[in-house]
């Protein structure tokens, strides 16, 4: 899988405003989440912009504005944020794989697919913005990276 230097940006952005709610804080800057995070401002502004959309952000105006998570942390999967910034996961050629027909020898790959787009969803659909902001991810995770080979680069 491939993961965007925007949904990596994202998702930082998004743990920043949960660590700030956690602390009960209240609105933060785009130039201070940008600074506190190293992410560029042109990016980060597209960014904040997609995830206001998706009704994970909101933002304020004026000299007191800023931006602050739109919910309660705890509620924000990973993957709403990647589907707010990227679209879909595991889309094929940009098709849902359950939509995709293949052939002869490949007809089976459409399962694999959706098996990937599965696999996916059972990591970024259960861990949230609170969890990375707690430092305390779900026991899946555990699980996953300590497998055998999960470390490995291949």
């Amino acid at each position: 899988m491939h993961i965007s230097a925007k949904v990596d940006y994202a998702i930082r952005a998004t743990v920043e405003l949960a660590a700030l709610q956690q602390g009960g804080g209240g609105l933060l800057t785009a130039e201070r989440l940008g600074e506190a995070q190293g992410i560029p401002r042109p990016f980060l502004a597209t960014i904040l912009q997609q995830l206001r959309r998706a009704g994970i952000v909101d933002s304020k105006r004026g000299v007191d504005g800023g931006h602050r998570l739109a919910k309660p942390a705890a509620q924000i999967a990973l993957a709403d944020v990647i589907r707010a910034v990227d679209g879909p996961m595991a889309a094929v050629a940009g098709v849902a794989p359950e939509q995709v027909e293949y052939v002869g020898a490949s007809a089976p790959l459409r399962e694999v697919w959706v098996a990937v787009r599965a696999s996916l969803r059972s990591v970024l659909e259960v861990t949230t913005v609170a969890d990375l902001a707690s430092g305390q991810l779900p026991p899946v995770i555990g699980e996953l990276i300590a497998a055998p080979g999960a470390w490995d680069r291949r």
